[in-house]
């Protein structure tokens, strides 16, 4: 059997934007074994796509790769099983490869497919990192590089009886039409200033909707300040779903107001709308591809809280819904 990796050790956001890429290969490959080696913290994810991943190899750390600690005994306990896999073919689709190239020789695959940093490098195999390109076209971009036309750019997020259980067991009692707000990010320094948020927050209450604020157990504190800032009482589920049963509450929401990429990215899939505040200034490789659906605004280059007020405002969904909740 034809066996294919995929090297991705990135989070939720990322993982999503591999998605694209990930539906392709399998299009392209129904046959092979395709495993992914990722982050411990993406299994899980990583098992809802079964129609496109096999297997998955956790991937233990690396210097100046990862933030993880640098665990020598288990990265070469990874490396053996890795070399004992006998890999076919090795898609490298976490960076410019500046790191990662001389990393994936040491797997002793039979091929190599990635990116590379300079067009003297470029070759059937490697490809010149187009870095200006967004983040789920620049892998369709890679497959295409060796042959393998894109299957779509969508993102699709499978959701099962788990996810609607654990998301019936939170009772979060929502009784209207509401807007999820998701204030937390991987990164403090990625978060929207929180006061913003609650002004937000009590707008949209005065339009009639319900509020719910969403995030992990980490997050907790983040939404019990939002809370406490807004006049206009929300449903916090911080803590309370997985992201499964967070998927099936973005499914019925009217509307989502996020500064996460990773959030973001499940809404696209769920195609749930939205507004994003880009806070890492890259809009152009992390929003949301759908521009009708997905409002992104670029907060490095406007700092402005009455540019997303207006942003906001202009958005029909907002426009008609009354604090009768007509809409």
């Amino acid at each position: 059997m034809y066996k294919i990796a995929v090297f991705r050790a990135l989070y939720l956001g990322d993982f999503l934007c591999s998605v694209p890429a990930l539906r392709t290969l399998r299009k392209a490959f129904p046959d092979a074994e395709i495993s992914l080696i990722g982050l411990k913290e993406m299994q899980d994810l990583a098992k809802r796509y079964n129609k496109y991943i096999d297997n998955f190899i956790s991937f233990p750390g690396y210097p100046l790769l990862t933030d993880s600690p640098f665990d020598p005994e288990k990265f070469e306990t990874f490396l053996e099983a890795i070399r004992n896999k006998e890999f076919d073919l090795i898609l490298q689709m976490q960076g410019n490869g500046s790191i990662i190239n001389n990393l994936l020789k040491a797997f002793n695959a039979k091929r190599i497919v990635g990116f590379c940093q300079t067009k003297k490098e470029e070759n059937k195999n490697f490809l010149l990192y187009p870095s200006n390109l967004h983040e789920i076209k620049r892998h369709l971009t890679l497959l295409k590089h060796i042959g393998i036309s894109a299957d779509g750019t969508n993102i699709d997020f499978p959701i099962n009886d788990e996810d609607r259980d654990n998301y019936k067991k939170a009772s979060l009692n929502i009784d209207r039409d509401y807007i999820c707000i998701h204030p937390g990010s991987k990164a403090t320094w990625r978060q929207w200033p929180i006061e913003h948020f609650a002004a937000i927050g009590d707008y949209l209450g005065e339009k009639g909707f319900q509020l719910v604020i969403t995030g992990t157990k980490s997050e907790i504190d983040l939404a019990n300040n939002l809370a406490e800032l807004m006049t206009h009482k929300p449903i916090i589920s911080t803590g309370k779903l997985s992201l499964g049963g967070t998927a099936t509450l973005l499914t019925g929401a009217s509307f989502l107001l996020t500064n996460c990429t990773g959030i973001s990215h499940l809404a696209a899939a769920l195609q749930t709308p939205s507004l994003v505040i880009s806070m890492d200034g890259e809009p152009n490789r992390w929003a949301p591809l759908n521009k009708d659906l997905h409002r992104t605004i670029d907060w490095k280059a406007n700092p402005d809280y009455n540019v997303v007020f207006k942003e906001l405002e202009s958005i029909p969904l907002i426009e008609l819904h009354t604090s009768s909740g007509e809409g």
